[in-house]
């Protein structure tokens, strides 16, 4: 419970989960978010709706809950040429990968938010990549992770914990996960307020939440909910 954290906090479902599960085990906790220029930006908006909402209705958590920080990467959009940048149609490209692929996106994410947390004493960086049920991102993998985090660790002469608490888990049992640390007050948290499609379409309002319903982070999280609704 002594170890402070850093959480990698995008506004989305996986995010906001992470966010939680940090806030349940660590007595201090701040959240850092990217502009990279996404495709779907009204995911920073949400970020500061979470973030109230979790103070409101969790007033343990909300003790624990401290600053925000929000760094400027839109050079990703400008050397990435990816369907998460841009306009192009989601599609997979000729190695298989998905267009919505942003090459070394987590990579930077991580290092910067290791350099953020080295200047505020945080000793873990949360973040909420899966390799169980995802795009196939490969800096999502454990064994990218993992090396990461040896190599901030040496880089800063100072060990850094990388925390991935649903690596192995799929999103039906992140909406479990969800439901054990909150209870319904969190999963209806995530329902209203998180944002997660790829396409930013928060007009239309589906039983799991805000999306266009057809892209792939929207198919994921609507499958994952039909998995949980029905244990």
């Amino acid at each position: 419970m002594a170890d402070r954290a850093l959480v990698l906090f995008s506004g989305g479902q996986d995010s906001t989960v992470c966010l939680a599960w940090a806030l349940d085990r660590y007595e201090h906790v701040e959240t850092i978010g990217f502009d990279y220029g996404q495709r779907h930006a009204v995911e920073m908006t949400c970020r500061g709706a979470v973030r109230m909402a979790l103070r409101r209705d969790f007033p343990t958590w909300a003790s624990r809950l401290g600053d925000d920080h929000v760094l400027d990467l839109r050079t990703l959009a400008a050397i990435g040429d990816t369907a998460l940048t841009g306009d192009a149609a989601i599609a997979f490209e000729k190695n298989g990968l998905p267009n919505t692929f942003v090459p070394g996106r987590n990579i930077l994410f991580f290092t910067y938010a290791a350099a953020v947390a080295y200047r505020r004493d945080l000793k873990r960086l949360v973040g909420g990549m899966c390799e169980t049920d995802y795009s196939g991102y490969p800096d999502c993998r454990d064994d990218t992770l993992k090396a990461l985090q040896v190599a901030l660790t040496l880089g800063l002469d100072r060990r850094v914990v990388v925390d991935t608490p649903l690596m192995w888990i799929d999103k039906a049992d992140t909406w479990r996960l969800a439901e054990r640390l909150g209870g319904r007050a969190l999963v209806d948290l995530i329902v209203h307020e998180t944002h997660t499609c790829y396409l930013g379409d928060r007009t239309m309002r589906h039983d799991w939440g805000y999306g266009c319903g057809t892209c792939p982070a929207c198919q994921l999280r609507a499958q994952g909910w039909t998995r949980y609704q029905g244990t």
